[in-house]
């Protein structure tokens, strides 16, 4: 447990050489309140994870702090072997922006095993952030060239067509509104 802690002492050290006060600051001014918030750009954030193991326990200890860049280098250095269903939902649960779950999707979700299954579970959840991550894992299922069923299309495309109508929730209808494009892409 303390080399766990003095990783993660170590990535805040990091974090704290590229801090971005502006765009921190310009963050916080849209809206994202996080308890700390470094500002770091993704590019940055990438280059960080690469100095470190895939370890599930160190994505699970930095999932839990509530900082932006902890947060984005989770999904990161989580081994996909040991993300489970039900961390996936705890996670999704967690939840609070757009970003974290573009990242999360981008660089976790999409590598997982039983994707396809989560992203139909996830758009036909009620919860925003549960339906967000189904159409952009849909999105990115696509873009992968993975083929739909004819139940499981009929089953997207109902689901996509009505939050991509629905405007009160406008991060899920974008997600849906993405999920359709690629959809649209695949069949050309």
């Amino acid at each position: 447990m303390t080399d766990l802690h003095e990783t993660i002492r170590d990535i805040k050290s990091r974090f704290r050489l590229y801090m971005n006060g502006p765009v921190s600051q310009s963050m916080r001014e849209k809206g994202l309140g996080y308890k700390l918030n470094f500002g770091i750009e993704y590019p940055r954030i990438r280059e960080i994870a690469a100095d470190f193991p895939r370890d599930h326990q160190l994505a699970q200890a930095l999932w839990k702090e509530n900082i932006r860049e902890c947060k984005i280098l989770a999904g990161l250095l989580q081994p996909v072997e040991t993300f489970y269903p039900e961390i996936a939902d705890i996670w999704i649960e967690d939840m609070c922006y757009p970003e974290l779950a573009q990242y999360t999707v981008m660089h976790l979700f999409q590598h997982l095993p039983y994707a396809s299954e989560a992203a139909f579970r996830w758009m036909a959840d009620e919860r925003e952030y549960f339906q967000m991550c189904g159409f952009l894992l849909m999105a990115r299922l696509l873009m992968q060239g993975r083929p739909l069923n004819e139940r499981a299309e009929a089953e997207f495309l109902d689901q996509a067509r009505t939050a991509a109508s629905d405007a009160s929730l406008p991060t899920v209808q974008r997600a849906a509104a993405t999920a359709l494009q690629k959809y649209e892409e695949l069949k050309e």
